[in-house]
């Protein structure tokens, strides 16, 4: 297990984490830092623990936020993909129509081949 020590407030912290999330684990704590000192700057010293909940609901507000719009982009993501789908089921009818004219329009083509080559050969030279 790595250890590293973050500051928070001016204060120092030795934290363990997981080999390789040592600059994770810092970013973290730096950005939870930037919290309680915007909140140490509008309210004074108020109290570590007062800072820290506050920081601590300031941070959960911004996470509900995010959860809402990632399920809201979901949401849209999945109406997106039912619209493709049903956009492709349609394409796939049209082209499967569309062989189906082309096949008799073939067959009409051959069909009026055939009798043009039969009165042509009847038709004396």
């Amino acid at each position: 297990m790595a250890q590293v020590t973050v500051t928070i407030d001016g204060k120092a912290y030795r934290m363990a984490c997981e080999e390789g999330q040592e600059e994770h684990l810092t970013d973290l704590a730096n950005r939870f830092d930037r919290y309680v000192l915007h909140l140490k700057s509008q309210f004074g010293e108020i109290g570590d623990l007062r800072l820290t909940v506050m920081a601590g609901i300031m941070i959960m507000d911004e996470v509900s936020e995010l959860t809402r719009r990632v399920s809201t982009l979901e949401a849209e993501l999945e109406n997106l993909r039912n619209n493709r789908d049903t956009v492709l089921a349609a394409s796939t009818r049209a082209d499967e129509t569309l062989a189906t004219v082309i096949d008799e329009v073939t067959t009409r083509i051959q069909g009026i081949t055939e009798k043009l080559l039969v009165r042509s050969s009847a038709e004396p030279n």
